[in-house]
């Protein structure tokens, strides 16, 4: 890995604060911040772990901006914090034994299907979950360890498959979805970032800068996303989806 200079320091900055932005209303932050890790020199395993020290920032921006508006249910988060950061740390667990490799044909099946399963659910107009309180519970929670196993073991659109998984199996509305996954995903981040520092493979000169602009990312994200409501929010996880699809197809095409 050469030295980043400080045009390219720049560069990252403001990747992170583009990452930050989509990240907070759709996910699929990772879809800009990976790539443009390794186009400055980073390893592949610097570049992931780096990713995750500066992107729980933004996630903890949007949290917080969310919660402001009204939009972040406590007792959900309640179930959903601990179960995310149990699946991120199993997850992490599982790369040891495990090649992420092998879950790219499922992912690309599974973002398949999740964006068809959002355009065609219909939430809850009052934005509340569907049925009893304590199956909306465990919904959340077994989403949460789902999607924060998968964030910790393999990661891309870790956060279009928390507001997906919200929007089907809770009936929430784009922007309660979007609010609630903001709160599991800064679990699976914690986790899996703790993981990483432990191993020595984020690079702190880089994750620190960037961590600043996911800040700002993060907050102007989900303040978009409160202003401007479900419309934005159903387009922009429509269009990660898709980037992901294309990008995960190219990699299973290319042999990466």
């Amino acid at each position: 890995m050469h030295p980043v200079n400080l045009p390219e320091h720049l560069i990252l900055v403001f990747a992170a604060f583009c990452a930050g932005t989509v990240d907070a209303i759709a996910g699929g932050g990772g879809l800009i911040i990976v790539p443009a890790l390794l186009a400055v020199g980073l390893p592949p395993h610097l570049a992931l772990g780096t990713n995750k020290g500066q992107s729980l920032f933004g996630s903890l921006a949007a949290a917080i901006r969310y919660a402001r508006a009204g939009l972040v249910d406590r007792d959900t988060g309640r179930i959903t914090f601990p179960t995310a950061f149990l699946g991120a740390l199993i997850g992490t667990t599982l790369v040891l034994v495990i090649r992420p490799e092998v879950l790219r044909p499922l992912v690309l099946v599974l973002l398949i299907v999740a964006a068809i399963l959002v355009t065609i659910v219909r939430p809850n107009p009052r934005g509340e979950p569907r049925g009893s309180k304590g199956g909306a519970w465990w919904a959340a929670g077994l989403v949460a360890l789902a999607v924060g196993t998968y964030d910790g073991f393999f990661g891309p659109g870790a956060g279009t498959f928390y507001i997906a998984g919200f929007v089907v199996f809770l009936r929430l509305s784009m922007a309660r979805a979007s609010a609630d996954a903001k709160i599991a995903n800064f679990a699976s981040n914690v986790a899996a970032a703790a993981i990483f520092a432990h191993r020595g493979v984020i690079v702190w000169s880089i994750a620190l800068p960037m961590a600043g602009a996911q800040l700002l990312g993060g907050f102007l994200g989900a303040h978009i996303a409160v202003r401007r409501g479900d419309r934005l929010i159903r387009a922009l996880v429509l269009a990660v989806s898709l980037a992901l699809v294309i990008k995960i197809g190219r990699d299973l095409y290319l042999g990466r």
